[in-house]
């Protein structure tokens, strides 16, 4: 592993890229800590410690949410825009679906549409988020609508001005610009969460109990590692399917057999991302209409209690078998293979491979989707049984993002290793 990061920094694009992508993270960085002008931010940090959906909207935005910084809603309008459109373009709305196989030209525009409706849900959001937050804990130095029209823009030019740093490090730095930025924003985030359990299982024991905390903290530490290889293994482990083509001969045998591999979560972090705002939308909703309907809804799809923590896990569970059925579609994968002259051993090309795709899909995604729901209730379900606050994650969302972004990057930085040495090599 040392070996592949020394022979990274040894090329001196990749280098580069590596320096420019650190850059544009300090810009960030620097932005997040920079406040909202009028927002006390204090009245906000005070409540999240106490409320689990706020708690993994900060945790995302590395600390930017609890501050109210410039940075507060991330990039996370632009995230729920792409999903929007994407669903949008699954033969449901013609002209998309058009733009969608029309290419590079196509995607282009079906971007510049995402970014459209990025900048009006970042403004629905942040308007209503302001709004629902200054009426319920006063937010607001100074309450009228003048003043959250302000707040609003400025967090709206946030997320743009977070869109063009990710377009910078996605063309002149490493990995996906959006994908680096919410790496970025978690791991900035997780000193803070070890000092914080730190001090509740050690600093804030007695004299006599300092031992006894030290261990609960070093197992705290072995748990959150044995969570992390979980979640490698996950995102690692496919179902190979052997492909044959009808070209192959006798004479080479099985140096013809390819595979089609499954990954058990194709699905990703989307479901626990859906699930979210599922459960978070009617609040927003009835927070300007009603705000004792409002407490009471909240308090019954709080995740702190087993009624909404059992919402969440089910509508994760259900969402993974949605979205992996809308990205991997079995009867386009066995409509490719057929024209591409390749079959599945032992199955007929056509109806009964569509049939076989589907059917070992729909059984490793019940593996997926427990294993997804498993790590997405960890860190609600500690705070459940521990002393713990729920501000304090282990586990969760956040590791799947992190894990996933850096397998990803470390994935494309050595293809672009061995793109350089082929180059050299032939020249």
């Amino acid at each position: 592993m040392l070996s592949t990061f020394a022979s990274f920094f040894k090329n001196k694009e990749i280098r580069n890229r590596i320096f420019f992508t650190l850059l544009m993270l300090l810009i960030y960085r620097v932005g997040a800590a920079i406040p909202v002008p009028g927002v006390n931010a204090d009245m906000l940090a005070a409540q999240i410690s106490d409320n689990s959906i706020l708690s993994m909207m900060n945790l995302l935005g590395g600390g930017a949410f609890e501050r109210m910084s410039v940075f507060a809603l991330g990039v996370g309008p632009y995230i729920t825009a792409s999903i929007i459109i994407q669903l949008l373009s699954m033969d449901v709305i013609p002209a998309l679906t058009e733009l969608a196989k029309s290419g590079q030209s196509g995607r282009t525009k079906i971007d510049q549409i995402t970014r459209y409706l990025g900048v009006v849900l970042a403004y629905v959001q942040s308007f209503s988020m302001v709004y629902g937050f200054d009426k319920q804990y006063g937010i607001l130095e100074n309450s009228s609508l003048s003043n959250y029209l302000y707040v609003s823009t400025i967090l709206t030019a946030g997320v743009m001005f977070l869109l063009w740093i990710g377009d910078r490090i996605s063309v002149k730095g490493i990995g996906n610009g959006i994908s680096i930025i919410i790496f970025a924003g978690i791991v900035a985030n997780m000193p803070a969460n070890f000092v914080q359990v730190y001090n509740i299982m050690v600093s804030g024991t007695s004299q006599g109990a300092v031992f006894s905390g030290v261990l609960q903290f070093a197992l705290y530490c072995i748990v959150y590692l044995l969570i992390i290889v979980g979640v490698v293994i996950m995102q690692l482990a496919v179902r190979k399917i052997p492909i044959q083509y009808s070209s192959s001969t006798n004479v080479r045998g099985g140096n013809d057999i390819t595979y089609l591999p499954f990954k058990i979560n194709s699905a990703s972090v989307i479901p626990v991302i859906f699930a979210s705002a599922i459960m978070t939308a009617p609040q927003i909703v009835l927070s300007f209409f009603n705000q004792e309907a409002y407490q009471t809804l909240s308090n019954f799809l709080s995740l702190q209690k087993p009624i909404g923590l059992t919402i969440y896990a089910l509508l994760t569970f259900l969402f993974t078998f949605f979205y992996t059925n809308l990205q991997v579609d079995p009867e386009k994968v066995a409509e490719n293979l057929g024209k591409s002259g390749a079959y599945i051993p032992g199955i007929r090309p056509g109806t009964e491979t569509k049939t076989y795709l589907k059917k070992v899909l729909n059984r490793i995604t019940v593996l997926g989707a427990i294993a997804l729901v498993v790590i997405a209730v960890i860190p609600h379900l500690i705070p459940m049984v521990t002393s713990l606050p729920s501000s304090v994650s282990i586990g969760g969302t956040g590791i799947i993002i992190v894990v996933g972004v850096a397998m990803e990057t470390v994935s494309q930085l050595k293809g672009q290793l061995t793109q350089k040495s082929y180059q050299g090599f032939l020249k």
